[in-house]
Formats: structure tokens, sequence, C-alpha cells
């Protein structure tokens, strides 16, 4: 497996806060982090040599980290709940009691209370939150009981009071239990608070400040300044989380795409909200024409993306700029929907904290993509330089092999274009009809197989051909391009050196009988083990799998004319595999559904 390029990664990372995904090859998402400083938490991960060994052995399996940006540290805490509890990564602790961050819970009644929730939320009522702590929750409720006096005790206290308690005799409430306050002024603190939860907090602002104002006309300037540091307390007490939607969107499925293209390069990030909760987000780099604008980029997006993923279909999409042809597109969208389907790109409140935060994470990984580029682009034209080539090598493939004591033989091809891997033009080899263990006839099987059909379907040739290996295994690649008659391919092989440590590299041109050195910080030299880590990872890959399928399957299953009923029945009848090769063809007979024709095949397959 081809270690993680962490070096460019945090070259290219934000300091913003965010949480950060932790992918292994299978893009298996294996640790969810948050920081309040991406750059410097993930960073700490290979700059540091005294973890524990669990987080050695997980950061040895990263090959892809995914950020998204959060607007604070609390964002970050409350979406890293979220995605732990949605992926269950392997790393992550998680808690079997379900517990999670606590909400504030106003119940639907004739006098509702307020209340912390934590758990389902299958009680009639609206759900505010979630919090970062229970402090927070209960000073938040404190401060409802302060300012709006919304009870906070049972029902089985509250029903059968017949006098108010000590809450009403310090002002923490409003008495509703023995009419102290009507049923209509009740109501209207009620939906004060649940104005303020909601987000409208400069609604509540002008309520309190009319009351200000009036204590103050009055000359109760005690009772104006109460309400004054309120306000002020109102302000800072619940931080608004982008990251959560409030009651009146919370059976809503969005999706919110913000794109953004530069220098040939395009970005697309999707944010997924479902029932008013970010459930994660996705992102793609696709390919486009020079011009082409965000505008135009997101109507192909959403038309390509949708009606192949019918099921992911939400009820709004909120998009970073006006769609071509949005109402035709969510007519189609409601179509595949079943349902009506709205497309927006001008929104408010929580709908615009996500859209912001949206186009934060696109335009971070647009930069990044556009550095890596650079990145890329410098380390071909240093390979050229270092390699003396005639040109940058824009396309290179590599080829490793792969076995245990000579079984199982697999040969691996890996593509790079522009520097970085382009999966879908790999390829393996199943080695057949050499020798075992011998590497020379296998890279030349391997090559030949692959440069005859390149040639066959006039395929795209690679610049550079990298074989691993000494100067054996390139002489062999060497026979194979002079008799395909292919010199514009320039051929190397990179053995390791007499030490087999990394940096020791030794490259070998099939003109030369001396190897070359490059300098082990050299950027061309790194471009050469990437690939050439990756061919070998593909390589291991693919020997394993067959070597695996080859444990899971039964000798007998390569028999004509014995099927799983027979297989069972010969294991059965002799006790195992052994058995039955031990068993003569007048054994076999014996056995329920074995003639004599097929006794004396199976007889004759074992041996």
């Amino acid at each position: 497996m081809p270690p993680f390029d962490s070096k460019t990664f945090l070259t290219h990372l934000t300091t913003r806060p965010g949480i950060y995904q932790m992918l292994n090859q299978s893009d298996e998402i294996i640790y969810v982090g948050k920081a309040k400083n991406l750059k410097k938490r993930v960073a700490s991960y290979f700059q540091k040599q005294d973890h524990p060994s669990k987080t050695k052995v997980m950061v040895a399996q990263i090959t892809d980290i995914q950020v998204v940006i959060t607007a604070s540290e609390n964002e970050a805490l409350i979406l890293e709940n979220q995605l732990i509890k949605k992926y269950r990564p392997r790393y992550n602790v998680i808690f079997r009691d379900d517990k999670t961050y606590p909400y504030i819970f106003l119940s639907d009644e004739k006098y509702p209370r307020l209340s912390i929730h934590r758990g389902r939320q299958n009680k009639k009522g609206d759900y505010f939150g979630p919090f970062t702590g229970s402090t927070a929750a209960r000073y938040s409720i404190s401060l409802m009981q302060k300012l709006f006096a919304i009870r906070q005790c049972e029902n089985s206290v509250f029903n059968y009071r017949s006098r108010p308690c000590l809450q009403y005799q310090i002002k923490r409430c409003s008495g509703a239990c023995v009419d102290k306050i009507s049923f209509e002024d009740y109501q209207k603190d009620v939906e004060l608070v649940r104005l303020f939860y909601r987000g409208q907090n400069e609604s509540v602002i002008r309520e309190l400040t009319g009351r200000m104002e009036l204590a103050s006309n009055d000359l109760e300037f005690e009772k104006a300044a109460h309400f004054r540091d309120q306000i002020i307390s109102l302000r800072r007490v619940l931080e608004k989380q982008t990251v959560n939607n409030l009651k009146s969107n919370r059976n809503s499925d969005i999706d919110i795409i913000a794109a953004k293209s530069k220098e040939k390069t395009a970005v697309v990030f999707v944010l997924h909200v479902r029932n008013g909760m970010v459930q994660g987000s996705k992102q793609y780099f696709p390919k486009m024409p020079a011009d082409t604008t965000d505008s135009e980029i997101l109507h192909s997006f959403i038309s390509h993306y949708y009606p192949y993923n019918k099921n992911e279909i939400p009820n709004e999409i909120i998009t970073s700029a006006e769609v071509e042809n949005a109402g035709s597109l969510a007519e189609l969208m409601s179509h595949l929907n079943v349902r009506k389907v709205k497309i927006n790109h001008q929104v408010k409140t929580s709908k615009a904290a996500w859209l912001l935060m949206a186009n934060n994470n696109v335009e971070q990984l647009l930069q990044s993509k556009l550095q890596a580029r650079s990145h890329q682009q410098k380390r071909m034209q240093v390979l050229m330089d270092e390699l003396a080539l005639d040109k940058i090598p824009f396309r290179m493939e590599c080829f490793d092999i792969s076995h245990f004591q000579g079984e199982e033989t697999v040969a691996s091809c890996v593509v790079f274009e522009q520097g970085q891997a382009k999966k879908s033009d790999y390829r393996r080899f199943n080695i057949k009809d050499v020798a075992r263990g011998d590497d020379y006839a296998a890279i030349e099987q391997a090559v030949r197989r692959r440069f005859e059909r390149l040639v066959k379907e006039q395929a795209t040739l690679p610049d550079l051909l990298i074989i691993d290996g000494g100067k054996g295994q390139l002489n062999q690649a060497q026979k194979v391009l002079e008799d395909l008659n292919l010199p514009q391919v320039t051929l190397i092989s990179v053995a390791k050196g007499s030490d087999r440590k990394v940096g020791m590299e030794q490259i070998f041109f099939p003109s030369e009988a001396i190897a070359r050195r490059l300098d082990d910080d050299s950027l061309g030299l790194h471009l050469i083990q990437a690939i050439r880590d990756e061919a070998h990872r593909f390589a291991i890959t693919g020997h394993r799998g067959k070597r695996d399928k080859k444990r899971k399957t039964s000798t007998l299953e390569g028999i004509a004319g014995v099927g799983a009923k027979r297989r069972k029945a010969l294991i059965q009848h002799f006790g195992g595999l052994q058995g039955v090769k031990r068993a003569g063809v007048e054994d076999l007979k014996l056995v329920e559904g074995i003639n004599a024709a097929l006794a004396e095949s199976i007889y004759d397959y074992l041996h």
C-alpha cells in the first residue's frame, strides 16, 4: 500500500475549524475527528512519533483524508458526532448507550413546559438544538425562565398545585398552575421562546427592547437595566449551529450544491441535509470544456447525478449560483422523486448558513486541487530534467510482479496521467505457463500482453514505462518494445539499492550499464516512488485476492458433473477431502449419486 502523501496534503490544508474523515484503500471511513485548526490537528498524526499503537495502525491505513470546513469549533463538534453515529468508523469510540447531545424540548400542551431532552425525539412538541453540553442547555433554560417565566415542572406537579411554588416567588415561573397569568399571555411568552430558538433572535430582541423602553419611560430604571443585561446575554447564549436546522425544516431533505471552476479545473461540493441535520458531504471533480460557467456545471451535475441516484433526490436543492433552466430541471426531479422538488439559489436564515458552508468548502477544495496540480506538474518537470527525457512524461505506466513462493503469480499495471493515478486504466494479468518464481518471464508476458493490446486497439501509449526490478526485468521489457517496434516509449526500471532503503533506489536505462541515482529529496524520485509503490500495492492486492479465492474454493469444484450436492455427499461419506483423495474408484461408487463413469472421472481428476 503506498504511503499517504501527508506532506503535500498538509501544504494545501486550511487552518480553519472543521472535521476530517480518514479513508482507507477501500474508500471506507475509518476515523472522523474535529479540529479548531484543521492543518495543525491533522499534521499531528504524521509529525509526532509517540502515538499509541492503535493510532499508528490507523495512520498506516490512510490513503485519503477529506475535510469539511465549519464556521466554528462547536459546529465541528456536533457534525463529528453526527458522522460518527452514521458511519460508525472502526477507530472512533462509539458509545453503545446512544447518548447524544442535549436538546431543549418545548412540549405540545395547553401550558407548554421547557425541559432538557436526550435520545429519540418521539414526543409531540418542538426540539431545539443540539447544544454542545448539558451546561449550555441548562443555562439556556434558566435564561428562558428569567425572561419569559415558562414552567419547568412535571405535569404531575403542575396539575395538582393549589398555590404557587418557590419558582413563582423568585420570578422564575409565571404561576400558570394557579392562574396567575392568563392563557393568552402565557402563549405569547411561549411564542417568543419558540421564535428565539428558531433563530429569529431579532424579533425577540425587539420585543425585549420594547419592554426595556417601556420600563425606562415609567422610570423603572432597575427593571430597564435588567432587560438590558438580558438582551446582552441573549445575544451570547445560543451560538448558531449551522450544521443543524430548526423545527420548521426538520422534516425536509435538502442538498446544498456549490460549484466553482478556475484554470480548467472544476469542483462540485454537495452537502446532504436530512431531517434538518447534516448527514455528510461529497466532492466531485468533473471534466469540462474551457469557459464553462458555474451555472452550466451545476445544471450538468444535477441532470446527470440524480437520475442515477433516485433514492437520494431531496425535497429541495440549493445551489451556489442560478441554474440554467431551473424550472424544467425541477420538474424532471419532481417526476423522478414522485413529489415536488424545488431548486433555489437565493435563501435566508439557516439555509444561507448551509450555503455559506458549502461555498467555503468548494473554495478550499478548488484551491487545494490547483495547488496539488501545480505540485504534480513541478514533479513531472523535475523528473524530465533529471532523467534527461525529451518531453514531460504526461502518461506513465508501471509494472510489478507479486507471488508467494512462485504460486498464484499476478502482474499489475498502474497508470498515472499528469502525475496522478488514473485507476480506470489499471490492469492486472494472471501469469500462466511460466516457471515458478521466474519474474523475468512474468514481466515479459505481462508487458507483451499489455502493449500488444494497446497497439491493436490504437490506444494511447505511455510516454514513460517503469518496471519494478533490476536490469534483468528491464531487458525483458525492452525485448517486447523492440518486437512491437515502439521506440517512442521511454523505458526505465527501478530497483531498491543494496540496503533496500527508501531513497537509495537505482534507476536503469536500456542503453546504460551503470544505474543512476537521484537525490533522496528529489521531487522526480518521489514521483517514481509513488508510482512504484502503487504498482506494488495493486499487485499484492490482486495476488492476495487470488490466493484467498483458491483457499475458499474446493478442489472438487473443478470436476464436471460434481455439483454442490454431490460434493457434500463425498465429503460426508469420506470425512473430508483427504479421504476422497485416498479413495479408489470402487470406494467412490459407494457414494450416493456417484456412478461408475463419474467415479472414474473423479479419480482421474484427483490423481
